[in-house]
């Protein structure tokens, strides 16, 4: 039986070890924060694939639960689902990348055109600033034109693409293809094993409907913007095709894959629009039809198709998301901005479902950070 001095000190012993244990978990928790996003951006040939892979996975879940209801065998339905994403990918290399190879040689050839289309909104508001002044005279006397770059034969096909690309992102994505098949093939038994491994029923529950959000959230964002984007591709393909631009398919391909950005995405889009019709039409007026086409058909879809279909059940912080493609974008670059909107919803689906971490309660309140004296608790622990 021990003494009452000796219960106090126990106490204070076990009051010691909880404080300790409350500091290394802070100073281990800031630690992490801090050091994780330098350790994406270092491992980025490695965590960019599988985030991306992982991403994907998640919204091919309910096309793989569809055939597997149909009794079709897990992993032949994740093939199935492997085959739609590479023939989707494909289809889009094959639009975007393969025309813009062209675009590319050609832009030094046409940097006259551009000039002799910008000229005039040029001398328009010269007489405002003076050194528009100076920035017309130089483009009036550089020849930027004159000088050639070496002629590239752009790839005619996907095979012959990938047989011209750096075998690291080959490798890559050979990778996230087998973290796509691997992951939707063993998705249903890893999502029993992770419900059965829970110790009650509640935590059971809890954490089935958690993946069960997670799936929902992520898949039906990725779903409805795709079709949206895809649509506003197809739209803008069928305005610049009527206005003769070359390539509209291409053009339209771009649009889409900006889309997925927001913001930042559209703003690019018509950006490059107007370079392009700034290459190709000789009439300013012309030349910026393309921008103005896309510019007037994204108003419509973001102030109106868009909140109509997605509405409340997918509205996200607008700052929030700023934050996530500042953050996505800083580590790992295009790819990165493009993931960062799935990549929020995951985070927020679950810290959602999971409820808020009492950190303030848990270090400060019940006296594990505090500055309690000990001979205070050990008073109190006496009466």
């Amino acid at each position: 039986m021990l003494t009452p001095v000796e219960q106090v000190g126990l106490r204070r012993a076990a009051l010691r070890r909880d404080r300790l244990l409350a500091a290394l978990t802070l100073i281990a928790g800031v630690g992490l924060i801090v050091g994780l996003p330098f350790a994406l951006k270092a491992g980025a040939e490695f965590f960019l694939p599988v985030t991306a892979a992982l991403v994907v996975a998640i919204a091919f879940v309910p096309a793989l639960e569809w055939f597997e209801r149909r009794r079709v065998p897990s992993g032949l339905a994740a093939m199935l689902c492997v085959l739609a994403f590479l023939f989707i990918a494909n289809i889009a290399l094959a639009a975007i990348v393969v025309p813009a190879t062209e675009w590319f040689q050609l832009f030094p050839d046409r940097i006259g055109r551009i000039q002799a289309n910008v000229a005039p909104l040029i001398e328009l508001y010269s007489n405002l600033q003076d050194y528009l002044d100076r920035a017309l005279r130089t483009l009036e006397s550089g020849r930027v034109g004159s000088a050639r770059t070496a002629a590239v034969e752009p790839p005619s096909s996907i095979l012959e693409l990938a047989a011209t690309s750096a075998p690291t992102a080959i490798i890559q994505m050979f990778f996230g293809l087998l973290v796509i098949f691997f992951f939707l093939s063993g998705w249903t038994r890893l999502r029993a094993r992770t419900i059965t491994s829970r110790g009650s029923f509640g935590g059971a529950m809890a954490t089935a409907r958690v993946i069960q959000n997670v799936v929902d959230a992520t898949s039906a964002y990725l779903g409805t913007i795709t079709t949206i984007n895809f649509s506003l591709g197809l739209l803008v393909s069928a305005g610049l095709w009527l206005i003769d631009m070359p390539s509209p398919l291409m053009w339209g391909g771009i649009v889409m894959i900006l889309n997925y950005i927001p913001y930042l995405g559209p703003i690019l889009a018509a950006f490059l629009l107007a370079v392009g019709g700034l290459m190709t039409f000789s009439d300013i007026w012309l030349a910026l039809m393309p921008a103005i086409i896309f510019i007037g058909l994204h108003l419509v879809e973001a102030n109106a198709i868009t909140p109509l279909i997605v509405g409340r059940r997918l509205t996200i912080n607008p700052l929030s998301i700023l934050v996530s493609i500042s953050f996505w974008g800083w580590v790992w670059g295009a790819p990165g901005a493009l993931l960062a909107v799935p990549l929020l919803i995951i985070i927020q689906t679950v810290a959602s479902a999971a409820g808020k971490p009492d950190i303030a309660g848990f270090l400060f309140e019940s006296g594990t950070l505090t500055g309690r004296r000990d001979d205070e608790a050990g008073a109190e622990d006496l009466v």
